[in-house]
């Protein structure tokens, strides 16, 4: 009895044994569920820059937006972030959680959440289990509602001893969730930033120094290429600048709906711009139509997409502009190399320039989908490409600018070489003129006898010449130039006889009209007939009758006071309106507007005086209606 007694008490210790261990891997399985409890501890002896990669947890439920719904859920919906997680594209609803414990000190740290193109980002504070406050930022704010003014998103925290913080941080963002999170002592992450600051700043300062001396160049030289390249330079620093936050914090900080527009604006606008420079400097023109054409095709693609671009859903314009910009970026390595291949000097630099840029480009594609694990941002190789893209783009600029310069001075050389054989040409031609100065000499004594009867001919003809020359040829009657020579000779008799002058301005009215209705040959012909008329009614041999310009004529009345200038100048009105001209079959109806002066010339310029008076009340008559005569008075000198 005794042993069967020993024997149950030894199978009940056994059972106990079993029951215990399940117990014991139960509570293991069920604290592996729970590990998200588990605490980072953090002492004053901690290091001042811990990566809290290792203690964040996510949680897989993707519809839960508010935090009384997410404390909800069961454990098990929690898990460790991995870290080979790669980068996604707009998410919502995106929650994390951490928790830090600190034993026995006071310390102060800062959460430093370092991508700053987060959209909206809350961060819910615990402590021992109490929610005391919850704080929204994100580029989706204006930039003073950081907690900490900084171009990242920055959370400081107070630590007291024996509290448990724990932080539930929501994110939401239409671009990447890269969310590298670090805690720092305010010491520490003051000399970083200052450093960071610094090495952005240096870029930044080098890309804007880069960009405004290619526009100098530009203006100065008007050069397209350089004008292509600044613009490109230009967009590039935009892009810097907003990637690293700086555009937010100090060209738009209360306008946040920027941030939502500027890399889906200012990225094809650069690549339209690098389209255009690649065309001029690898002189496409010259060398290869067909990769001219297909430059210029995808540059009017680029600028297309720069308009339509900020209209498109977010996350689907991220992915068009990550394979626009790849697969630009895989022609232009492959034009350059093409170039370089057939002996295009700049071709070999501009292909090294873009095949770092595309290098960059296709590593921050491998981290973000995280098949490339490197302990730096993801667009921290594509702004090192970027930045030695640019630098190599201007000694490519320079090179160039150097081969025009030396073309140019070469062409100059040519230049003077060539005005140096033209000095020597003519060294021997004057040379030459020297030898035969004796053989001419004695030919011009032969031919002086032939000369001078050739000028006797000569100048009868010019006497006939200079007769025709004083003639219009249209009208018949004298023109400007014999018009302005009797005007001074007889301003000269009238002043040493003191006798009066007049001048009569004479145009047609409507002259125009009749030009477009009849044709200018009709026009030709009313001018002849005008200038018959005028003709017929000068009757003095002194009178003169010139055609002074177009549809214009001018008559110089000698010894003629203003009254008898007056009566002449009406008649030829009267007999101008009633005449009957007619051409080719068509009536033509004409009249005439008449300007009068008269005066005893007392100077030099008074005949130019008088005819203006003359033009003047001409122009009277014109504003009076047409059809008439005005004579010159002071009242005309001042409509």
């Amino acid at each position: 009895m005794n042993r069967l007694n020993g024997a149950g008490l030894s199978l009940k210790s056994s059972l106990t044994l079993i029951l215990g261990l399940c117990l014991l891997l139960l509570s293991q399985l069920c604290w592996a569920n729970a590990i998200q409890t588990v605490p980072l501890r953090l002492t004053s002896d901690s290091i001042t820059k811990i990566d809290l990669k290792d203690w964040v947890y996510i949680n897989n439920s993707k519809d839960i937006s508010q935090l009384t719904k997410l404390l909800e859920q069961p454990t098990n919906t929690w898990k460790k972030l991995p870290n080979d997680k790669p980068n996604q594209i707009g998410v919502s609803n995106y929650w994390l959680t951490f928790s830090i414990y600190n034993p026995d000190d006071y310390l102060t740290r800062i959460i430093a959440l370092d991508n700053p193109l987060l959209d909206s980002i809350v961060i819910y504070h615990f402590i021992n289990g109490e929610l005391i406050g919850a704080e929204k930022m994100g580029d989706s704010l204006p930039f003073t509602h950081r907690p900490l003014q900084s171009n990242i998103f920055l959370y400081p925290i107070d630590l007291q001893p024996g509290d448990t913080h724990k932080f539930y941080i929501k994110i939401d963002s239409l671009g990447s969730v890269n969310t590298p999170m670090v805690l720092w002592s305010p010491n520490d992450l003051t000399q970083i930033t200052e450093t960071k600051n610094l090495y952005i700043g240096l870029q930044i300062g080098l890309l804007i120094a880069i960009s405004l001396f290619s526009l100098f160049i530009a203006f100065a030289s008007l050069s397209f290429s350089y004008s292509y390249y600044s613009g490109y330079v230009l967009g590039l620093t935009l892009l810097t600048a907003s990637i690293h936050g700086v555009s937010f914090r100090y060209l738009w900080p209360n306008w946040p709906i920027m941030q939502q527009y500027i890399f889906t604006f200012v990225i094809p606008l650069t690549l339209g711009f690098s389209l255009m420079f690649t065309e001029k400097v690898l002189q496409l023109k010259y060398h290869n139509l067909k990769m001219l054409r297909i430059c210029r095709v995808m540059a009017f693609m680029a600028f297309s997409l720069a308009a339509v671009m900020p209209f498109m859903p977010y996350s689907s314009a991220i992915y068009i502009l990550v394979f626009v910009v790849l697969t630009i970026s895989t022609i232009l390595v492959t034009f350059s190399l093409i170039q370089a291949f057939v002996g295009q000097r700049n071709a070999t630099l501009y292909a090294i320039g873009r095949i770092a840029l595309l290098v960059g480009c296709i590593m921050t594609g491998l981290l973000y989908l995280g098949l490339l694990k490197l302990n730096i941002a993801p667009h921290v190789p594509t702004m090192i490409g970027l930045t030695c893209e640019v630098i190599i783009m201007a000694g490519v600029l320079a090179l160039r600018y150097n081969d025009e310069r030396k073309a140019k001075f070469k062409i100059q050389q040519q230049a003077l070489e060539q005005a140096q054989r033209i000095r020597d040409t003519r060294e021997q031609a004057l040379l030459a003129e020297s030898e035969n100065s004796e053989k001419l000499e004695q030919m011009v004594q032969e031919r002086t006898l032939e000369l001078e009867i050739t000028l006797r001919e000569l100048n009868e003809a010019n006497q006939k010449l200079t007769e025709q020359n004083t003639i219009d040829s249209l009208t018949g009657v004298k023109n400007r130039n014999a018009f302005d020579r009797r005007l001074l000779a007889e301003g000269r008799i009238s002043r040493r006889q003191q006798t009066p002058m007049a001048l009569l301005m004479v145009d047609i009215d409507k002259f125009k009209d009749i030009n477009d209705k009849f044709g200018h040959l009709t026009g030709d012909y009313t001018i002849k007939m005008i200038a018959k008329i005028l003709n017929e009614y000068l009757k003095r041999p002194t009178d003169l009758v010139s055609r002074f310009g177009g549809e214009e004529f001018a008559i110089i009345l000698p010894s003629t006071e203003a009254e008898g200038a007056q009566q002449v100048a009406e008649q030829i009105r009267q007999a101008i309106s009633e005449s009957n001209i007619v051409h080719n079959d068509n009536h033509i109806p004409l009249t005439v507007s008449i300007g009068v002066s008269a005066d005893i010339i007392d100077s030099d310029e008074h005949p130019m005086l008088l005819l203006e008076q003359a033009d003047k009340a001409l122009y009277q008559a014109k504003r009076s209606g047409r059809n008439k005569v005005c004579y010159y008075t002071l009242k005309a000198d001042q409509i």
